[in-house]
């Protein structure tokens, strides 16, 4: 089982146990990432601003994970910073993407490509 494969199975069946750390390894292992710009909502991310949110996102939107599934890949961000402070204003990309989810998300271009296997 790939890396990207245990993490959906993870994300699916156990998402509370989910690690940001262990997400971005995943991501990094199997794909290769370019800087890329995005809009979440309101919020302008430009190429090289916020680029763990960049590869989460990019990520959920290759697999076609839903709007949980893709909060729950946030790991401990999403659930101690983020549900455990539901008026801050921190992390505002998982802020933004709760309220408007994948409506709100906008590439500017392709983040993730997968790597080469040869």
């Amino acid at each position: 089982m790939s890396s990207i494969e245990a993490l959906v199975h993870k994300v699916k069946n156990h998402p509370e146990a989910i690690e940001f750390s262990e997400v971005m390894s995943a991501i990094d292992s199997a794909y290769d990432f370019t800087p890329t710009a995005f809009t979440n909502g309101d919020t302008q991310n430009a190429s090289g601003q916020n680029n763990g949110s960049c590869k989460v996102f990019a990520l959920a939107k290759i697999l076609q994970l839903t709007e949980s599934d893709t909060l729950a890949l946030f790991g401990e961000y999403y659930r101690n910073d983020v549900l455990g402070n539901p008026q801050g204003d921190d992390h505002q990309n998982i802020r933004n993407f709760i309220k408007q989810g994948w409506a709100g998300i906008k590439f500017e271009g392709l983040a993730l490509s997968p790597k080469s296997t040869s």
